[in-house]
C-alpha cells in the first residue's frame, strides 16, 4: 500500500504551535521521553510527540505529509516505515536524531564525537578557571555553548545534549564573572540563569542545586543580593549530600553578609563551621576562603572591630587556593587594615593585589581596590585605575 501524501501545499495549512507549547521541545529530555526514544518505537514516538505538542492526528499528518488514516495506522502498528528515506524525513520533521529510527547519519556520528569533546572542554575549562586562567576558559566554552545551542535550536534536544549545555552555560557564566568588570557582571548572571532554566527540566536535584549555587553567587557579584540569598537558600535546601551543602553554605554566608543580614550571616557560618569539621575541605571552600568570607561579612554587617581583631590575632591560613582567591583576600585585608588605620599595611596589601589582579586579569578586583583606596591611598587607587583602563582598552580592541 503506497503512502498517502497530503497536498503539495500542505505547509500553508500547517497548524501553528500553540503558545503553551513554545518550550515543548524540552519534554524530549524527560525520563519518560528518554525511555520512549531509546526504544525506537515509531508508534509510541508519534503518540508521545502529539501529546507533548498538543496535536491531533490530522495536524501531525500535515506536518509529516501523510493523511489522518495513515497516521492512525502508524500509531496502531498496522503500518510501518521500512524505507530509509521515509524514516529520515520523519526524523527531520520531528527534529529527531536519525539514529532514533535506525538511520545511520554522518552528522550524528560527528555529534557523538562533539559530546565527548564537549565533556572534556567543560572539565578543562573549570581547571583553567581555578588555575587563574578564566579568560582561556571563556575562549574554550564560548564556541561549545554556541554549537550546542544551535543544535537545540534545530530541535535536537537529546538528554545528553541538554545536560552538557547546562554545565557549559554554568562554566561560561562563572568564568565571565571573573573576567568582566562590575558594570557587565549581569552578563555572567545571565548565562548562569540560562543554565538554571535548563537544569530545572531535569529531575536531578544535584544538578539543580549546583546551578542555583553558581547562579546565586553571580547574582551577588552583580549586586542583586536579595535574589542571590533566595537562590542560595534553595541550593542549600536541595543539596543532595554533605559535600554539596558544604559548597553552598559559604556562598550563602557571603551573600547574607553582602545583604547586611548579620543574623543570617552568623547562623550560616556556624552551620558551615560545624559541617566542614565533618567533611573533607574542598579546593574552593577551605580555611583560607572561609577566612576571607568571614572578614568581609563582619565588615558588611558593621562589626569592624571584630574584623580588625581577626586580622591582627588570627594568622591567615596557608592552604593552597586558586590565584583569584588570594587577590580577593588581599583586597579584603587591605580594607580591614585601613579601618584599623594601618595605612602602611593596607598600602602593601593593595599594591600586591593590583599586581596580581593584573596578572590574573581580574577587573572586578581592580574596581574593589579602587573603592577601598578611594580618598585614603591615592597611589593604590591610581595604580588600580590605570590598570583597569588598560584592561578595558585591550578588551575593546
Amino acid at each position: 500500500m503506497a503512502e498517502r501524501k497530503a497536498p503539495e501545499n500542505r505547509n500553508e495549512h500547517r497548524p501553528a504551535i500553540r503558545p503553551s507549547a513554545r518550550h515543548a521541545q524540552w519534554h524530549w529530555a524527560t525520563p519518560q521521553a528518554e525511555v520512549m526514544l531509546g526504544a525506537g518505537d515509531l508508534a509510541g514516538i508519534l503518540r508521545f510527540y502529539r501529546r507533548v505538542h498538543g496535536l491531533n492526528q490530522t495536524e501531525l499528518g500535515e506536518l509529516l505529509g501523510y493523511d489522518k488514516t495513515y497516521i492512525s495506522a502508524l500509531e496502531l502498528g498496522k503500518r510501518s516505515l521500512d524505507d530509509v528515506g521515509s524514516r529520515r524525513r520523519v526524523c527531520e520533521c520531528l527534529r529527531l536524531p536519525p539514529h532514533i529510527l535506525g538511520v545511520t547519519d554522518v552528522a550524528d556520528t560527528d555529534h557523538r564525537a562533539m559530546l565527548q569533546f564537549g565533556e572534556s572542554t567543560v572539565r578543562l575549562a573549570e581547571i583553567a578557571r581555578q588555575s587563574g586562567h578564566a579568560a582561556e576558559a571563556v575562549s574554550e566554552l564560548w564556541p561549545l555553548v554556541a554549537r550546542l545551542e544551535a543544535r537545540v535550536e534545530d530541535g535536537h534536544t537529546e538528554r545528553d545534549v541538554l545536560h552538557l549545555l547546562a554545565r557549559a552555560r554554568v562554566g561560561l557564566g562563572v568564568a565571565l564573572g571573573n573576567v568582566l568588570p562590575e558594570e557587565r557582571l549581569s552578563t555572567a548572571a545571565h548565562w548562569t540563569a540560562k543554565s538554571l532554566e535548563l537544569a530545572e527540566y531535569f529531575e536531578d536535584t544535584a544538578m539543580t542545586s549546583y546551578a542555583l549555587r553558581m547562579h546565586g553567587n553571580e547574582l551577588r557579584k552583580a549586586r542583586l543580593r536579595g535574589a542571590a540569598v533566595e537562590r542560595l537558600r534553595r541550593a542549600v535546601a536541595l543539596a543532595p549530600d554533605k559535600d554539596a551543602r558544604a559548597a553552598g553554605l559559604p556562598l550563602l554566608a557571603r551573600a547574607a553578609g553582602a545583604l547586611g543580614n548579620g543574623t543570617l550571616f552568623d547562623q550560616v557560618l556556624r552551620e558551615t563551621d560545624d559541617l566542614l569539621s565533618t567533611v573533607e575541605h574542598t579546593s574552593l571552600f577551605n580555611p583560607f576562603s572561609l577566612h576571607e568570607i568571614r572578614l568581609r561579612g563582619l565588615i558588611a554587617t558593621g562589626r569592624n572591630y571584630e574584623a580588625i581583631r581577626l586580622v591582627e590575632h588570627s594568622p591567615t591560613p596557608t592552604t593552597t587556593v586558586a590565584p583569584q582567591w588570594r587577590v580577593i583576600e588581599l583586597v579584603t585585608v587591605g580594607h580591614v587594615q585601613l579601618l584599623a588605620d594601618d595605612r602602611n599595611g593596607a598600602a602593601e596589601s593593595l599594591d600586591i593585589a593590583v599586581r596580581e589582579a593584573v596578572a590574573q586579569r581580574l577587573p572586578h578586583q581592580l574596581q574593589r581596590i579602587m573603592r577601598t583606596a578611594a580618598g585614603r591611598l591615592s597611589a593604590a587607587y591610581d595604580a588600580a585605575a590605570q590598570a583597569l583602563q588598560r584592561m578595558r582598552s585591550e578588551m575593546a580592541a
